[in-house]
Protein backbone atom coordinates (compact mmCIF):
# COMPACT_ATOMS: atom_id res chain seq x y z
CA UNK A 1 0.00 0.00 0.00
CA UNK A 2 2.68 2.48 -1.06
CA UNK A 3 2.13 6.18 -1.78
CA UNK A 4 1.20 5.47 -5.43
CA UNK A 5 -1.48 2.91 -4.56
CA UNK A 6 -4.44 3.39 -6.89
CA UNK A 7 -2.27 4.61 -9.78
CA UNK A 8 -2.07 2.50 -12.94
CA UNK A 9 0.96 2.67 -15.22
CA UNK A 10 1.33 0.94 -18.61
CA UNK A 11 4.93 0.02 -19.39
CA UNK A 12 5.78 -0.75 -23.00
CA UNK A 13 8.56 -3.22 -22.28
CA UNK A 14 12.12 -2.32 -23.12
CA UNK A 15 15.51 -2.62 -21.43
CA UNK A 16 17.41 -0.67 -18.78
CA UNK A 17 16.13 2.71 -17.62
CA UNK A 18 12.50 2.35 -18.72
CA UNK A 19 11.92 -0.88 -16.77
CA UNK A 20 13.86 0.61 -13.84
CA UNK A 21 11.55 3.64 -13.76
CA UNK A 22 8.52 1.35 -13.88
CA UNK A 23 10.03 -0.83 -11.12
CA UNK A 24 10.35 2.20 -8.86
CA UNK A 25 6.75 3.17 -9.54
CA UNK A 26 5.66 -0.40 -8.78
CA UNK A 27 7.70 -0.37 -5.54
CA UNK A 28 5.77 2.75 -4.55
CA UNK A 29 2.47 0.92 -4.95
CA UNK A 30 1.48 1.65 -8.56
CA UNK A 31 -0.27 -1.08 -10.51
CA UNK A 32 2.24 -1.49 -13.35
CA UNK A 33 1.18 -3.51 -16.38
CA UNK A 34 4.15 -4.50 -18.51
CA UNK A 35 3.24 -4.91 -22.17
CA UNK A 36 5.82 -7.39 -23.44
CA UNK A 37 6.36 -8.74 -26.93
CA UNK A 38 6.36 -12.47 -27.77
CA UNK A 39 9.70 -14.03 -26.96
CA UNK A 40 10.50 -11.29 -24.44
CA UNK A 41 13.61 -9.13 -24.51
CA UNK A 42 17.32 -9.77 -24.14
CA UNK A 43 16.95 -10.94 -20.52
CA UNK A 44 15.10 -14.10 -19.57
CA UNK A 45 12.20 -13.52 -17.18
CA UNK A 46 12.31 -15.18 -13.78
CA UNK A 47 12.68 -14.53 -10.04
CA UNK A 48 16.01 -12.72 -10.49
CA UNK A 49 14.74 -10.40 -13.26
CA UNK A 50 14.55 -7.71 -10.58
CA UNK A 51 13.67 -4.75 -12.79
CA UNK A 52 10.33 -6.45 -13.40
CA UNK A 53 9.42 -7.05 -9.77
CA UNK A 54 6.01 -5.86 -8.65
CA UNK A 55 4.57 -5.77 -12.19
CA UNK A 56 1.93 -7.76 -13.97
CA UNK A 57 2.74 -8.85 -17.51
CA UNK A 58 0.64 -9.13 -20.66
CA UNK A 59 2.18 -10.43 -23.88
CA UNK A 60 1.06 -8.53 -27.00
CA UNK A 61 2.31 -8.78 -30.58
CA UNK A 62 2.02 -5.21 -31.82
CA UNK A 63 2.59 -6.42 -35.37
CA UNK A 64 -0.83 -8.05 -35.33
CA UNK A 65 -3.83 -5.88 -36.34
CA UNK A 66 -5.94 -6.64 -33.26
CA UNK A 67 -3.09 -5.95 -30.83
CA UNK A 68 -3.31 -2.16 -31.19
CA UNK A 69 -6.84 -2.12 -29.76
CA UNK A 70 -5.67 -4.21 -26.80
CA UNK A 71 -3.01 -1.68 -25.83
CA UNK A 72 -5.31 1.28 -26.40
CA UNK A 73 -7.96 -0.33 -24.20
CA UNK A 74 -5.39 -0.45 -21.40
CA UNK A 75 -4.30 3.14 -22.05
CA UNK A 76 -7.90 4.34 -21.80
CA UNK A 77 -8.05 3.44 -18.08
CA UNK A 78 -4.42 4.23 -17.16
CA UNK A 79 -2.91 7.18 -15.34
CA UNK A 80 0.46 6.95 -17.04
CA UNK A 81 2.48 5.18 -19.71
CA UNK A 82 6.24 4.75 -20.05
CA UNK A 83 8.14 3.71 -23.16
CA UNK A 84 11.79 3.64 -24.17
CA UNK A 85 11.89 3.49 -27.97
CA UNK A 86 13.67 5.87 -30.32
CA UNK A 87 11.64 8.96 -31.22
CA UNK A 88 8.79 8.17 -33.59
CA UNK A 89 8.62 4.41 -33.03
CA UNK A 90 5.48 4.37 -30.89
CA UNK A 91 3.84 6.74 -33.38
CA UNK A 92 4.44 4.17 -36.11
CA UNK A 93 2.97 1.47 -33.88
CA UNK A 94 -0.17 3.55 -33.36
CA UNK A 95 0.41 4.14 -29.65
CA UNK A 96 2.19 7.48 -29.77
CA UNK A 97 1.33 10.44 -27.52
CA UNK A 98 -1.23 11.97 -29.86
CA UNK A 99 -3.21 8.75 -30.20
CA UNK A 100 -3.08 7.97 -26.49
CA UNK A 101 -3.87 11.48 -25.26
CA UNK A 102 -6.78 11.74 -27.69
CA UNK A 103 -8.21 8.62 -26.07
CA UNK A 104 -7.26 9.59 -22.49
CA UNK A 105 -6.62 13.34 -22.10
CA UNK A 106 -5.41 12.99 -18.50
CA UNK A 107 -2.71 10.43 -19.41
CA UNK A 108 0.92 11.15 -18.46
CA UNK A 109 3.05 9.82 -21.33
CA UNK A 110 6.65 9.20 -20.22
CA UNK A 111 9.32 8.84 -22.90
CA UNK A 112 12.79 7.50 -22.11
CA UNK A 113 15.59 8.03 -24.62
CA UNK A 114 19.32 8.59 -24.56
CA UNK A 115 19.53 11.75 -26.66
CA UNK A 116 16.01 13.14 -26.25
CA UNK A 117 13.06 13.54 -28.58
CA UNK A 118 14.83 16.12 -30.76
CA UNK A 119 18.31 17.36 -31.61
CA UNK A 120 20.94 16.21 -34.13
CA UNK A 121 21.56 12.90 -32.36
CA UNK A 122 17.94 12.03 -31.57
CA UNK A 123 17.74 9.15 -34.05
CA UNK A 124 21.21 7.71 -33.40
CA UNK A 125 21.86 4.61 -31.32
CA UNK A 126 23.74 4.90 -28.06
CA UNK A 127 24.20 3.54 -24.56
CA UNK A 128 24.89 4.90 -21.09
CA UNK A 129 28.61 5.31 -21.76
CA UNK A 130 27.90 7.52 -24.79
CA UNK A 131 25.33 9.74 -23.07
CA UNK A 132 27.54 10.48 -20.07
CA UNK A 133 30.45 11.14 -22.43
CA UNK A 134 28.59 14.07 -23.95
CA UNK A 135 27.85 15.72 -20.60
CA UNK A 136 31.38 15.84 -19.20
CA UNK A 137 30.57 13.21 -16.57
CA UNK A 138 32.72 10.42 -17.97
CA UNK A 139 35.68 12.74 -18.56
CA UNK A 140 35.61 13.75 -14.89
CA UNK A 141 35.80 10.21 -13.51
CA UNK A 142 39.06 8.37 -13.03
CA UNK A 143 42.57 8.73 -11.73
CA UNK A 144 45.28 11.13 -12.75
CA UNK A 145 47.13 10.00 -15.85
CA UNK A 146 44.60 7.25 -16.60
CA UNK A 147 41.69 6.96 -19.01
CA UNK A 148 38.18 7.74 -17.71
CA UNK A 149 36.71 5.12 -15.39
CA UNK A 150 33.36 3.61 -16.41
CA UNK A 151 30.85 3.97 -13.50
CA UNK A 152 28.88 0.86 -14.50
CA UNK A 153 25.68 2.15 -16.13
CA UNK A 154 24.50 3.94 -13.00
CA UNK A 155 24.93 7.55 -14.09
CA UNK A 156 23.19 7.49 -17.48
CA UNK A 157 20.77 4.56 -17.45
CA UNK A 158 19.59 4.63 -13.87
CA UNK A 159 20.48 7.96 -12.22
CA UNK A 160 20.10 10.33 -15.15
CA UNK A 161 17.61 8.08 -16.93
CA UNK A 162 15.23 5.87 -14.97
CA UNK A 163 15.14 7.97 -11.81
CA UNK A 164 14.54 11.15 -13.78
CA UNK A 165 11.76 9.49 -15.77
CA UNK A 166 10.03 8.23 -12.62
CA UNK A 167 10.37 11.66 -11.01
CA UNK A 168 9.01 13.35 -14.12
CA UNK A 169 6.05 10.99 -14.34
CA UNK A 170 5.14 11.54 -10.68
CA UNK A 171 5.44 15.32 -11.10
CA UNK A 172 3.14 15.22 -14.12
CA UNK A 173 0.68 12.94 -12.32
CA UNK A 174 0.52 15.45 -9.47
CA UNK A 175 -0.10 18.30 -11.89
CA UNK A 176 -2.77 16.30 -13.71
CA UNK A 177 -4.71 15.88 -10.46
CA UNK A 178 -5.11 19.66 -10.39
CA UNK A 179 -5.53 20.40 -14.11
CA UNK A 180 -7.20 17.22 -15.30
CA UNK A 181 -4.81 17.24 -18.26
CA UNK A 182 -2.00 14.87 -19.10
CA UNK A 183 1.21 15.68 -20.93
CA UNK A 184 4.36 14.18 -22.42
CA UNK A 185 7.47 13.75 -20.26
CA UNK A 186 10.66 13.83 -22.36
CA UNK A 187 13.30 12.15 -20.19
CA UNK A 188 16.69 12.03 -21.91
CA UNK A 189 19.68 10.38 -20.28
CA UNK A 190 21.99 13.07 -21.59
CA UNK A 191 19.84 15.72 -19.86
CA UNK A 192 19.56 13.76 -16.63
CA UNK A 193 23.29 13.02 -16.42
CA UNK A 194 23.99 16.72 -16.95
CA UNK A 195 21.66 17.63 -14.06
CA UNK A 196 23.55 15.22 -11.79
CA UNK A 197 26.69 17.28 -12.52
CA UNK A 198 25.20 20.58 -11.33
CA UNK A 199 27.40 20.93 -8.24
CA UNK A 200 30.57 19.97 -10.12
CA UNK A 201 29.86 22.51 -12.88
CA UNK A 202 29.37 25.08 -10.12
CA UNK A 203 32.68 24.12 -8.53
CA UNK A 204 34.48 24.41 -11.85
CA UNK A 205 33.17 27.92 -12.43
CA UNK A 206 34.15 28.93 -8.90
CA UNK A 207 37.70 27.92 -9.73
CA UNK A 208 38.24 24.96 -7.45
CA UNK A 209 37.57 22.10 -9.86
CA UNK A 210 40.06 21.31 -12.61
CA UNK A 211 39.47 19.51 -15.88
CA UNK A 212 42.58 17.49 -15.06
CA UNK A 213 41.14 14.18 -13.96
CA UNK A 214 42.16 12.74 -10.59
CA UNK A 215 43.50 15.97 -9.11
CA UNK A 216 40.38 17.31 -7.40
CA UNK A 217 38.75 16.97 -4.01
CA UNK A 218 36.26 14.23 -4.93
CA UNK A 219 37.89 12.37 -7.82
CA UNK A 220 40.78 10.62 -5.98
CA UNK A 221 43.00 13.71 -5.97
CA UNK A 222 42.71 14.26 -2.22
CA UNK A 223 44.38 11.68 0.06
CA UNK A 224 41.53 12.00 2.59
CA UNK A 225 38.86 11.11 -0.01
CA UNK A 226 40.28 7.92 -1.41
CA UNK A 227 40.20 4.14 -1.53
CA UNK A 228 43.14 2.24 -0.01
CA UNK A 229 44.26 -1.36 -0.30
CA UNK A 230 44.66 -3.33 2.92
CA UNK A 231 47.02 -6.12 3.93
CA UNK A 232 44.63 -8.84 2.76
CA UNK A 233 44.15 -7.36 -0.72
CA UNK A 234 40.80 -5.81 0.14
CA UNK A 235 39.93 -2.12 0.30
CA UNK A 236 38.64 0.60 2.59
CA UNK A 237 37.25 4.04 1.77
CA UNK A 238 38.04 7.33 3.50
CA UNK A 239 35.91 10.47 3.10
CA UNK A 240 37.31 12.79 5.78
CA UNK A 241 36.45 16.08 4.06
CA UNK A 242 35.49 18.40 6.93
CA UNK A 243 38.26 19.55 9.33
CA UNK A 244 36.79 17.75 12.34
CA UNK A 245 36.52 14.50 10.38
CA UNK A 246 40.06 14.94 9.07
CA UNK A 247 41.25 15.40 12.67
CA UNK A 248 39.51 12.14 13.57
CA UNK A 249 41.29 10.38 10.69
CA UNK A 250 44.69 11.55 11.92
CA UNK A 251 43.83 10.57 15.49
CA UNK A 252 42.72 7.03 14.58
CA UNK A 253 45.83 6.54 12.46
CA UNK A 254 47.98 7.89 15.32
CA UNK A 255 49.55 10.43 12.97
CA UNK A 256 51.51 13.09 14.84
CA UNK A 257 51.41 16.79 13.87
CA UNK A 258 54.92 16.23 12.53
CA UNK A 259 55.27 14.25 9.30
CA UNK A 260 57.77 11.47 8.52
CA UNK A 261 60.19 14.09 7.19
CA UNK A 262 60.35 15.75 10.60
CA UNK A 263 58.54 18.86 9.41
CA UNK A 264 55.11 20.08 10.57
CA UNK A 265 52.34 18.37 8.67
CA UNK A 266 50.91 20.72 5.97
CA UNK A 267 47.33 21.96 6.15
CA UNK A 268 44.60 19.64 4.94
CA UNK A 269 43.78 21.64 1.82
CA UNK A 270 47.40 22.26 0.76
CA UNK A 271 47.14 20.22 -2.44
CA UNK A 272 50.87 20.50 -3.18
CA UNK A 273 51.43 17.94 -0.43
CA UNK A 274 48.58 15.62 -1.33
CA UNK A 275 50.68 13.14 -3.40
CA UNK A 276 53.21 12.63 -0.60
CA UNK A 277 50.52 12.20 2.05
CA UNK A 278 48.68 9.73 -0.18
CA UNK A 279 51.86 7.64 -0.45
CA UNK A 280 52.13 7.71 3.34
CA UNK A 281 48.52 6.59 3.80
CA UNK A 282 48.93 3.89 1.14
CA UNK A 283 51.77 2.36 3.17
CA UNK A 284 49.88 2.68 6.46
CA UNK A 285 46.71 0.98 5.25
CA UNK A 286 48.69 -1.98 3.93
CA UNK A 287 49.80 -2.80 7.48
CA UNK A 288 46.43 -4.19 8.58
CA UNK A 289 43.61 -6.23 7.07
CA UNK A 290 40.32 -4.65 6.08
CA UNK A 291 38.53 -6.03 9.13
CA UNK A 292 41.32 -4.87 11.43
CA UNK A 293 40.89 -1.34 10.07
CA UNK A 294 37.15 -1.62 10.69
CA UNK A 295 37.96 -2.25 14.35
CA UNK A 296 40.37 0.73 14.46
CA UNK A 297 37.77 3.13 13.05
CA UNK A 298 34.72 1.73 14.85
CA UNK A 299 32.73 4.54 16.45
CA UNK A 300 34.81 7.31 14.87
CA UNK A 301 33.79 10.34 12.81
CA UNK A 302 36.59 9.81 10.30
CA UNK A 303 34.08 8.90 7.55
CA UNK A 304 35.39 5.37 7.06
CA UNK A 305 33.79 2.30 5.49
CA UNK A 306 34.97 -1.06 4.20
CA UNK A 307 34.59 -1.58 0.45
CA UNK A 308 32.18 -4.51 0.25
CA UNK A 309 31.40 -6.73 -2.70
CA UNK A 310 27.80 -7.36 -3.73
CA UNK A 311 28.16 -10.81 -2.16
CA UNK A 312 29.06 -9.25 1.19
CA UNK A 313 26.93 -6.12 1.39
CA UNK A 314 23.79 -7.77 2.80
CA UNK A 315 25.80 -9.22 5.69
CA UNK A 316 27.06 -5.90 7.07
CA UNK A 317 25.44 -5.23 10.47
CA UNK A 318 24.07 -1.85 9.41
CA UNK A 319 22.50 -3.18 6.21
CA UNK A 320 21.17 -6.18 8.10
CA UNK A 321 19.62 -4.02 10.83
CA UNK A 322 17.85 -1.79 8.31
CA UNK A 323 17.00 -4.71 6.01
CA UNK A 324 18.48 -2.80 3.11
CA UNK A 325 18.53 -6.08 1.21
CA UNK A 326 15.68 -8.57 1.32
CA UNK A 327 15.07 -12.08 0.01
CA UNK A 328 11.91 -12.55 -2.04
CA UNK A 329 11.26 -16.09 -3.26
CA UNK A 330 14.96 -16.87 -3.08
CA UNK A 331 16.13 -13.74 -4.92
CA UNK A 332 18.23 -11.31 -2.86
CA UNK A 333 17.55 -7.71 -3.84
CA UNK A 334 17.62 -4.11 -2.61
CA UNK A 335 14.44 -3.16 -0.80
CA UNK A 336 12.42 -0.21 -2.10
CA UNK A 337 13.69 3.28 -1.31
CA UNK A 338 12.99 5.80 0.07
CA UNK A 339 11.02 4.77 3.16
CA UNK A 340 7.74 6.23 4.36
CA UNK A 341 6.31 6.57 7.85
CA UNK A 342 2.72 5.75 6.85
CA UNK A 343 2.40 4.48 3.26
CA UNK A 344 5.43 2.23 3.24
CA UNK A 345 6.69 1.02 -0.12
CA UNK A 346 7.07 -2.71 -0.61
CA UNK A 347 7.97 -5.30 -3.20
CA UNK A 348 4.74 -6.69 -4.63
CA UNK A 349 4.68 -9.81 -6.74
CA UNK A 350 7.88 -11.49 -7.92
CA UNK A 351 8.94 -10.83 -11.53
CA UNK A 352 6.20 -12.26 -13.71
CA UNK A 353 6.66 -14.86 -16.40
CA UNK A 354 6.15 -13.61 -19.94
CA UNK A 355 2.42 -13.10 -20.45
CA UNK A 356 1.58 -14.52 -17.04
CA UNK A 357 -1.31 -12.12 -16.47
CA UNK A 358 -2.59 -11.78 -20.05
CA UNK A 359 -6.06 -13.24 -19.44
CA UNK A 360 -6.45 -11.47 -16.09
CA UNK A 361 -5.59 -8.05 -17.52
CA UNK A 362 -7.77 -8.51 -20.60
CA UNK A 363 -10.73 -9.50 -18.40
CA UNK A 364 -10.22 -6.35 -16.33
CA UNK A 365 -10.24 -4.34 -19.57
CA UNK A 366 -13.69 -5.74 -20.38
CA UNK A 367 -12.82 -8.58 -22.77
CA UNK A 368 -15.10 -11.60 -22.54
CA UNK A 369 -13.56 -15.08 -22.47
CA UNK A 370 -14.48 -15.82 -26.10
CA UNK A 371 -12.92 -12.51 -27.21
CA UNK A 372 -9.73 -13.39 -25.31
CA UNK A 373 -9.66 -16.79 -26.99
CA UNK A 374 -10.07 -15.10 -30.38
CA UNK A 375 -7.16 -12.76 -29.67
CA UNK A 376 -5.01 -15.73 -28.75
CA UNK A 377 -6.04 -17.60 -31.86
CA UNK A 378 -5.11 -14.59 -34.01
CA UNK A 379 -1.71 -14.30 -32.29
CA UNK A 380 -2.46 -10.79 -31.01
CA UNK A 381 -1.84 -11.89 -27.42
CA UNK A 382 -0.14 -14.87 -25.85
Amino acid sequence: MGPLHGTRIIEIAGIGPGPFAAMILADMGADVIRVARPGGGMFASGPTDLLNRGKRCICVDLKQPDALNVVLSLVKEADGLVEGFRPGVTEKLGIGPDACLALNPRLVYGRMTGWGQDGPLAQEAGHDINYISLTGALHAMGRAGEKPAIPLNLVGDFGGGGLMLAFGVVCALLEAKNSGRGQVVDAAMVDGAAVLLASIYGAQQMGWWSNERGTNLLDSGAPFYEVYETADGRYVSIGSLEPQFYASLLERLALAPVGPDGKPRPGQMDSTHWPAFKDELTAIFKTKTRDEWCAVFAGSDACFAPVLSMSEAHEHPHNAARETFVDVNGARQPRPAPRFSRTEAEIGISPAKLGEHTDEILAEAGYASDAIAALREAGAVS
